[in-house]
């Protein structure tokens, strides 16, 4: 709906010729009304959220070396738990998968699930998927090698 400036009505209201008692009376019908409306739609402020990597392990081999890993980049609310994450994701799969898109096509991995899935559906149980394709995991030790023993790559 169009939003009208009150002082434009004012002047269309004058032209039109009414009592000046009745030309205060519509504007402060549409004051009172839209300050009712303004109250009516108050949104509660969005939650704060925490980056979570859901990394593939399809071997159960994620210590040894030699592999490559990739993963998904999702976002929780900060105070959950991290690992209330993939949880998450799966309650949003089941009830896309119960959806008449679901059923002609189910989610049936990790990776439909982040690539296909409804972002609507995912929302409802406060998971936000990042990251549509898989991104590669690097892994490091933590430490930045010193000047004096630089390290080739």
């Amino acid at each position: 709906m169009a939003k009208v400036d009150i002082e434009l009505v004012k002047v269309i209201l004058q032209r039109a010729e009414l009592d000046a008692r009745k030309i205060a009376q519509i504007i402060e019908d549409i004051n009172f009304e839209s300050k009712a409306k303004d109250d009516g739609e108050k949104k509660e402020p969005p939650c704060k959220k925490q980056f979570v990597m859901i990394v593939n392990d399809p071997y159960g081999k994620i210590k040894e070396t030699g592999f490559e890993y990739s993963g998904w980049v999702v976002q929780i609310p900060e105070d959950e738990a991290p690992q209330t994450a993939i949880e998450r994701l799966y309650k949003g799969v089941y009830d896309f998968n119960i959806t008449p898109k679901g059923r002609r096509l189910p989610i049936k991995t990790v990776a439909e699930a982040c690539e296909f899935g409804s972002a609507k559906v995912y929302k409802e149980h406060k998971v936000w998927v990042k990251t549509k394709e898989p991104v590669l995991l690097i892994t490091t030790n933590g430490k930045v090698p010193r000047e004096d023993k630089r390290e080739e790559f």
